[in-house]
């Protein structure tokens, strides 16, 4: 089989170029190593910048995006009895949008086969070939059966622990990682939210996130060490953990039974460069950031903006240097996004090797943001999202 691009990976970035590159005329095809009902199965982000909720409406299927989502004009940092609200829309006329990544990925996924986008599921043993020559392809396995899909570029959308990222080689990449001390504990409950915006919660006993999906069900976290496990976190546990970190708004919690509980290690990682020969990087194949900015799957649609517009130049003119450049420019926005998830994970988290030291700066931080418009706007503009 023959086509102009190959995206491995059916995840939001994936889903999102394919659809992009269709719109655009160009012949691609996403190969995916899960099932569909897998892919919608993991529960993501749910804070959308802009250019995220900007791809959705270029492509036509922001319909339920609109119905269903939530605008947000604002978002809370909490400190024990402290609430300060960050005031994103009158700070920078702007709004984030709280619609869950597996909604995103529904929507992309239910439109793939009326705008003509292919998408094989189970591919097993997804290997690439050739990525710094002109004829790259990729071999895959389904149902027994072993197929060869050859291209003009391959995109590697395919996550973190993805085979894309393996094909540059070692001589080239510059990966570069920092491993928290802690990881995320999260449930999901049909609950109503505890408040109307996201919460940020810096505590005592430690990091705790207010979050929701809808008006109806509620998305919350607490920081746990990396040794706990599920098992030892009982929906009643939880919830009391929570409400004790959440301060004054934990009494305004309403409990229900977990749909969903997990626990997600933390890390900030970025690979450069996003691009060798034929392949493109894209998404968590290269970069990764703590969820506490929101910004992982809003980079992706980033490095997905970019990418399709290096492409479609290159399709509809000749012109090589989107391709060239994309690395280049991608890795930039990365880089500031990261910054932005580390501020707020070190400013919220009590990490084990810090004092008494450490938490007076905190506090002072705290204190400064809380009476600074200045500091509240640097804040709100990197919630709401950088300009591409």
């Amino acid at each position: 089989m023959r086509t102009e691009v190959v995206i491995i990976g059916a995840g939001p970035a994936g889903l999102l170029l394919g659809h992009l590159l269709r719109a655009a005329g160009i012949a691609c095809v996403v190969i995916e190593r899960v099932s569909g009902d897998y892919v919608l199965s993991r529960i993501r982000a749910g804070v959308l910048e802009r250019v995220t909720t900007d791809l959705m409406t270029q492509l036509g299927l922001d319909e339920r995006m609109k119905l269903e989502g939530l605008p947000h004009d604002g978002f809370n940092l909490a400190d024990s009895d402290r609430l300060i609200r960050i005031d994103i829309a009158g700070l920078t006329g702007g709004h984030v949008m709280v619609y869950g990544q597996t909604e995103i990925t529904r929507d992309l996924m239910d439109a793939a086969p009326e705008r003509g986008l292919d998408i094989v599921y189970e591919a097993e043993d997804v290997t690439l070939h050739g990525v710094d020559s002109h004829e790259p392809s990729v071999s895959y396995v389904r149902d027994g059966q072993a197929h060869q899909v050859s291209a003009k570029f391959i995109c590697g959308c395919d996550g973190f622990h993805g085979p894309s990222r393996q094909a540059i080689p070692a001589s080239v990449a510059r990966p570069h990682e920092l491993v928290y001390p802690f990881g995320w504990l999260g449930i999901l409950a049909d609950v109503p939210p505890c408040n109307d915006e996201l919460i940020y919660a810096s505590h005592e006993r430690g990091f705790a996130l207010a979050s929701m999906r809808s008006r109806t069900r509620s998305r919350y976290y607490i920081d746990v060490p990396l040794d706990q496990k599920i098992e030892d976190w009982p929906d009643d546990r939880l919830w009391d953990e929570l409400a004790v970190r959440l301060g004054p708004k934990g009494a305004d919690i309403t409990r229900g039974p977990a749909l969903e509980k997990s626990i997600a290690p933390l890390r900030s990682f970025v690979f450069e460069p996003m691009q060798h020969g034929r392949l493109f990087l894209a998404g968590d194949a290269a970069h990764i950031v703590p969820p506490t900015g929101a910004k992982g799957l809003n980079l992706a649609a980033s490095d997905v903006a970019y990418l399709s517009q290096a492409l479609i130049g290159y399709f509809a003119h000749g012109d090589e240097a989107g391709l060239a450049g994309y690395s280049e420019k991608a890795v930039a926005r990365v880089w500031k996004s990261e910054r932005f998830s580390w501020y707020l994970t070190k400013l919220m988290h009590r990490f084990p090797q810090d004092g008494a030291f450490e938490r007076r700066m905190q506090l002072s931080e705290l204190d400064y943001i809380a009476c600074s418009t200045a500091m509240q706007t640097a804040i709100a503009e990197n919630y709401v999202g950088l300009p591409l």
